[in-house]
């Protein structure tokens, strides 16, 4: 029936635990203002439910004239034409109804496609912190879940309680209109027929949330177990049994649940069915009795029972109108939760490019703590009920250098002792609490962020590669490369023999984080990303980690040359790796405790003379 409700449950699915929720104020303004830009495409649709309504309560009416006036008076000329007219009305009905589903469902996935890129580009925004403390599925929750829900939750304010609300009015109306007294009999059996929604609905929301947390645990267990790094723990422990057993016991627990609710429903929508069976006979009956004592006619009494069986459909639905627009505002607010969280990296407002060129980098008096919870995150991203305000512990205390064009720096030191904190303060990774980090004497949270990140290259040692061709990868630092620039990265990182023996070459899939390849395949094709984008600043964390030593004094080589202009910081364990480098600091509990070439700091017999000893004594074992 279009836009009126019907007597389904799956309304009464919704938690009505939303109606508990305090909505921040300005939430339903925000939310208009999304609407805003289709006031027209509102306006026309609320003008068809208008005109679907109004049909509803013309059909009952003809019903009405086809007894009294044609059958009772053997018209039989007004019965064909008053039932082509029925047939035509409820082909204009069908009409409506799919115009009134198009614009609904429209004008919500336009709605929410803007949200959705809205939320998407403004993460994106987020600092490194946030995304280390909040977890990836519920990022995908909001712009999946919480963004569908409030074009679900939108769709339905749109079509079920608009056009329920006119289509309850004009029923009334009509009915009253026709007979008082059975209107006030149907309003009185109004409690009886909202008696399954109140005695069963509570259980079957809780039914359905059970099934959407099993199902939730269910899909988290593929998820774990199917991605490469789940699926090779499992091969390698050979817990292939204990897996599907597991599985199979939270697919179990789904499915029982699924029958669970689905006899729940079908006990619903009986009693639903009952009690309109109940209050159509009420009506027939009390109705009957009238029209025998010539006090209703019959062509009234079929146009009220008609009314009658469109009359509680709607009115079930608007009982749980509260639910439904709550659920949408809370769908809503969840995501301008999202959207509001000020990102804790941001562009100053006299922020300006910084030029491309040779680059000096300076450190003066940096001190940094990592931040907090509090700071950067959501808790609900977290999975915690508050948001951690410890006070962050400081991990660099008063690093001060400075490296010039075409020099490199190199900073070794045990584990965990700054090191790469350090070198994520350059791209504003992160953000200095003290001191400042300049370029070319200017500092680089005065510079933009666009053109500060494009002067900087980085390869990691876990290098990153997304589920793509090998050219997209590349082209990711250099969309305008052609393939002539591609081979030439490639066979400086050593890497091109590989690629161009692969059967599909370029566009070969690298697969899930670039799994089809050996870690020192991926970490070439980073290292080739990198020399693609030929930056002025290039940072190495241990980005020849995974090479064998031919092919990492070959990809040296290349650094050697291509970036011979570049200012380069490296970090490396393996110290062999730097001992041509301008500079050497040594980092430990974050600050510089050693800096100097490789040959001065040996003879002091320092921290770095050990951690060398150390390494080549290891290297000297058989």
């Amino acid at each position: 029936m279009s836009a009126r409700g019907g007597m389904g449950f799956m309304g009464l699915t919704r938690d009505r635990s939303v109606l508990k929720a305090k909505i921040r104020p300005g939430t339903l303004k925000r939310v208009l203002a999304f609407a805003a830009p289709y006031k027209w495409s509102l306006a026309l649709f609320l003008a068809l439910v208008m005109l679907d309504a109004g049909i509803s309560v013309i059909n009952p009416l003809l019903y009405r004239q086809i007894i009294n006036n044609g059958i009772l008076k053997a018209n039989t000329r007004l019965v064909i034409e008053l039932a082509l007219l029925v047939a035509g009305l409820a082909v204009s009905d069908a009409a409506l109804g799919l115009a009134q589903a198009f614009l609904s469902s429209r004008i919500g996935s336009r709605i929410v496609l803007n949200m959705r890129s809205l939320l998407f580009d403004h993460i994106q925004t987020m600092p490194l912190a946030f995304f280390t403390r909040t977890q990836t599925g519920a990022l995908v929750s909001r712009l999946n879940n919480d963004v569908g829900g409030a074009q679900n939750a939108f769709t339905d304010v749109l079509s079920s309680v608009l056009g329920n609300l006119i289509t309850v009015l004009l029923t009334l109306g009509a009915m009253f209109a026709l007979s008082w007294q059975i209107t006030v009999a149907a309003l009185i059996l109004l409690p009886l027929f909202l008696a399954p929604a109140r005695l069963i609905g509570p259980k079957l929301q809780a039914i359905t949330r059970e099934s959407y947390d099993l199902t939730a645990v269910m899909n988290n267990t593929m998820i774990e177990r199917f991605n490469v790094a789940g699926a090779q723990l499992s091969k390698l422990f050979g817990r292939r049994a204990e897996e599907t057993a597991l599985f199979t016991a939270r697919a179990r627990r789904v499915s029982d649940i699924g029958v669970k609710r689905s006899l729940y429903g079908r006990v619903f929508f009986t009693s639903l069915m009952l009690m309109a069976s109940f209050a159509t006979a009420f009506v027939y009956g009390w109705g009957g009795v009238l029209a025998i004592a010539h006090k209703l006619d019959v062509g009234t009494l079929v146009a009220l029972s008609a009314y009658l069986t469109r009359l509680y459909g709607p009115i079930s639905g608007l009982s749980n109108i509260q639910v439904t627009v709550m659920t949408a505002l809370v769908s809503f607010e969840r995501v301008f939760e999202v959207l509001d969280l000020p990102p804790m990296i941001r562009e100053a407002p006299d922020a300006q490019p910084l030029p491309a060129g040779p680059a000096r980098i300076t450190f003066e008096h940096v001190g940094f703590r990592y931040p907090t919870a509090a700071e950067v995150s959501l808790a609900s991203l977290e999975s915690i009920a508050l948001p951690d305000k410890t006070p962050g512990k400081t991990v660099l205390h008063d690093i001060s250098f400075t490296v010039g064009p075409g020099e490199m720096l190199a900073l070794v030191g045990p584990s965990g002792a700054g090191k790469t904190t350090i070198t994520q303060l350059v791209p504003r990774l992160y953000d200095v609490q003290s001191g400042r980090v300049t370029i070319n004497g200017q500092d680089v949270r005065h510079a933009t962020l666009e053109s500060l990140r494009a002067r900087i290259g980085v390869v990691t040692q876990d290098a990153h590669l997304f589920h793509d061709t090998i050219r997209a990868n590349l082209l990711y630092a250099r969309p305008e490369a052609d393939d002539a620039m591609l081979e030439a990265a490639l066979r400086a990182a050593e890497i091109w023999p590989l690629v161009s023996g692969l059967p599909e070459g370029l566009d070969t899939l690298v697969g899930e984080r670039g799994y089809r390849f050996s870690g020192g395949e991926k970490q070439r094709l980073s290292i080739a990303r990198l020399l693609l984008k030929a930056p002025d600043i290039v940072i190495l964390d241990e980005a020849t980690a995974h090479l064998d030593s031919e092919s990492e004094a070959a990809v040296q080589a290349a650094f050697t040359t291509a970036l011979a202009k570049s200012t380069s910081i490296v970090i490396a364990h393996r110290l062999s790796t730097i001992l041509k480098a301008d500079m050497i600091l040594v980092i430990e509990g974050g600050r510089i405790v050693e800096e100097g070439h490789h040959a001065e700091l040996l003879a002091r017999g320092g921290l770095y003379a050990e951690l060398y000893r150390r390494q080549y004594a290891q290297d000297e074992t058989p």
